[in-house]
């Protein structure tokens, strides 16, 4: 037994858990000012608190990494740290994930300070500090290495998100969500839990090493029970990231929530759950394999590799036709973007099916495709729910026709929006395309013809979902766009008159409104459009970068 799994908890040791400590701090200090000032106060500048605190967080996670790149690039060996008993790693896969967690909420962050009103919120104080907890126990996700570190940090980015969901004030359908998305996201929970059981009881251990070693060694022995397990954790999983089909709560949540906690779940949720799903497929269900050149792989191991790279790819499968599918006809914007997610989730879930170990097929860049896929999928996402927010504040839907003659009321607006859908589709030019792209070459090399086929076959129906913003945005005609104005004269402030061509051939004056855009607002929309252009331009290099820090033999399966 390793003796340094119990040392205890050393000074030194609490710099590498700054980003956590970070966000405990800033929530004590926030929820004890917030109770102790009268009501009559202004509670916006929680908000500004809470921005500041995610980002001394990013701050510390960047710095860690640039140091051990640097020693990574002179010939050090950069080794994982682990903390607590061993159930809290330091290693390049954490500290990149969380990279794109604390810009993703630090970006939702702004689109609160920007969109969030007290009609809407009564209680923006809680709003703000809940936040925080969500992305914490995002952090822990993908830093635990034991089953009830694990667990620990899922429940507290749950339960976090089950209280943003429903803290609109007196809205049937924020309410109707977060029902829906208490009760079933209690079940998975319950799913993973029992999964998570028989993974102790086989092994008698809740170390994720311990548990891969144990497993190695006796797998023909609790065969059925592993595929149990195995079968009960995805399920479970499947449920947190919305993949088919275990999506159908994701559209009334998002429709229910507010729209920045719509962003916040359509990727620090579901990006945090992702990369826990990767730590652990990879690190006890395919580490049977690397077990294998320490010489005590039993023959049910190659089995349950190939068992479990078909379950993975063939959900991700199903949540890109799914997904798509059920998007030709969706008019509603968040609902819209809700089914993206489960497209987007499948198209995520392919690099952990991956089988890396087939003798035949040989490939390591799953995690920096998954890498740069998730966090161009941030960008993209966050911004498009920027442009929605704007849009329609102040009405009383959020549907498609919302973005009607966008182009002639904010044409920075529709072109940034223009921007975030062409890379949700894939087109050459965004990041979306390059993440695509590594992500298909990555099935053809693995020999997975089949998805690769699937990929593009979805991508290409994707355009018509996504180019209906397009065509509303610059494509719809005057009277369409006059309709709109008088069936909600209250949307928008008035703008000049604008001479446009109107359907019956003759030229006259068409009023349109001006979209109110706040500084916070309208950075995100500029900051996401402007990364989605520059991850485009630098694929490559942003990929050798992570591959030069990262790999799987020394940041998931290497201890302490």
């Amino acid at each position: 037994m390793n003796t340094q799994l119990y040392q205890p908890l050393q000074g030194s040791d609490l710099l590498l858990m700054a980003p956590e400590l970070t966000l405990v701090i800033a929530v004590i200090v926030m929820s004890i000012v917030d109770l102790l000032l009268p009501r009559s106060i202004n509670r916006s500048w929680i908000g500004g608190m809470s921005l500041i605190a995610v980002l001394v967080s990013l701050g510390t996670v960047i710095w860690t990494l640039v140091d051990r790149y640097q020693d990574a690039i002179a010939g050090h060996k950069v080794g994982v740290i682990e903390l607590l008993g061993g159930s809290y790693r330091i290693d390049d896969f954490g500290l990149l994930i969380k990279v794109v967690l604390l810009i993703g909420t630090a970006l939702v962050i702004l689109i609160s300070i920007g969109h969030i009103r007290e009609s809407d919120i009564q209680h923006r104080g809680e709003y703000y500090y809940l936040l925080l907890p969500a992305v914490l126990g995002g952090l822990v996700l993908v830093s635990s290495a034991d089953l009830i570190t694990l667990f620990v940090g899922l429940e507290l980015l749950s339960i976090s998100s089950y209280l943003l969901v429903a803290i609109r004030k007196r809205d049937r359908r924020s309410t109707e969500g977060a029902y829906k998305y208490i009760v079933l996201g209690s079940t998975a929970s319950a799913f993973i839990l029992y999964g998570m059981s028989f993974l102790y009881g086989m092994t008698g251990a809740t170390h994720l090493g311990q548990i891969a070693e144990a497993l190695a060694q006796n797998a023909d022995q609790f065969l059925p029970l592993l595929y149990l397990s195995m079968l009960l954790l995805l399920v479970g999983f499947g449920f947190k990231i919305a993949a088919a089909p275990f999506h159908a709560w994701s559209p009334d949540v998002y429709e229910g929530a507010p729209t920045p906690i719509a962003a916040f779940l359509s990727v620090v949720s579901k990006g945090a759950v992702l990369a826990l799903l990767f730590r652990l497929v990879f690190h006890i269900l395919f580490g049977f394999q690397y077990a294998d050149g320490l010489g005590y792989l039993s023959s049910a191991g190659a089995f349950i590799n190939e068992d479990v790279s078909l379950i993975l790819l063939s959900i991700a499968a199903l949540s890109m036709i799914v997904g798509t599918t059920m998007a030709l006809r969706q008019v509603k914007v968040k609902r819209l973007l809700a089914l993206s997610g489960v497209a987007n989730a499948g198209y995520l879930l392919v690099p952990l099916g991956l089988n890396i170990f087939q003798p035949t097929a040989w490939y390591s860049s799953n995690f920096s495709t998954f890498w740069y896929y998730l966090i161009a999928y941030a960008f993209t996402t966050i911004g498009a729910f920027a442009v929605l927010a704007m849009v329609c504040r102040g009405t009383e839907h959020e549907e498609l026709k919302s973005f009607a003659g966008l182009y002639y009321r904010a044409p920075w607006l529709a072109v940034a929006m223009t921007i975030f859908v062409l890379s949700l589709a894939g087109i050459p030019i965004t990041a979306g395309f390059f993440g695509k792209l590594y992500i298909l070459l990555g099935a053809v090399a693995t020999h997975a013809l089949w998805l690769a086929i699937i990929m593009m076959v979805t991508s290409v129906i994707s355009f018509y979902v996504y180019f209906g913003f397009i065509r509303h945005m610059f494509m719809r005609d005057c009277e369409s766009v006059s309709h709109l104005q008088t069936a909600q004269p209250q949307s928008f402030e008035l703008e000049s008159e604008v001479g446009l061509e109107s359907p019956k051939g003759h030229v006259g004056p068409v009023s349109f409104k001006r979209i109110h855009v706040s500084v916070a607002s309208g950075a995100v929309v500029a900051c996401s459009a402007a990364a989605v252009i520059i991850l485009a331009i630098f694929p490559n290099e942003l990929m050798t970068w992570v591959n030069t820090l990262l790999s799987l033999a020394n940041d998931i399966y290497a201890a302490s």
